[in-house]
This record gives structure tokens, C-alpha cells and sequence, in this order.
């Protein structure tokens, strides 16, 4: 999964410029909440996390605090 903001830098990084890769990410219909589950999943399946260590990652990733929370909630926490 990928956050809003981490799909921009991606399309930015395969050489899209900024304007095309924002457009992209703010009309691609993802449903952010999801996107947060699966990084959480994936997160939990690799390394131990505290809930809130878990939220501050997502957070990082550039999930919202109320993404990051759904997909906290999303693995059990």
C-alpha cells in the first residue's frame, strides 16, 4: 500500500513530473484507508510495533492521523 503522498513521490521517481503525478494520485479513486490497512499488515507481518509506533509509521509514510488510525484498527490494534 501506498499513502497519497508516497504514490506522488513514486510516479515522481518512474519521471513524472509533479503536476502530472498529483493529478494522478488525487483522481485514481483509492480508497486511502485501504492503502493504510495494507502498509499496516505489512509492517506487522516484518517487525513488532506498539500501536502508536505503528500510527507514528504510517503517519511518516504520509498517511493522514485518521488513515493511520483506520489502518491500526484494520490489523487488531
Amino acid at each position: 500500500g501506498l499513502s497519497e503522498s508516497g504514490l506522488v513521490k513514486q510516479l515522481e521517481f518512474d519521471g513524472y513530473s509533479t503536476e502530472d503525478a498529483t493529478y494522478a494520485a488525487e483522481n485514481c479513486n483509492a480508497d486511502w484507508n485501504k492503502q493504510a490497512a495494507k502498509s499496516a499488515k505489512n509492517y506487522i507481518d516484518t517487525m513488532p510495533f506498539s500501536k502508536s509506533g505503528l500510527i507514528q509509521q504510517l503517519e511518516f509514510d504520509g498517511y493522514s492521523a485518521s488513515e493511520a488510525e483506520y489502518g491500526a484498527k484494520a490489523v487488531g490494534y
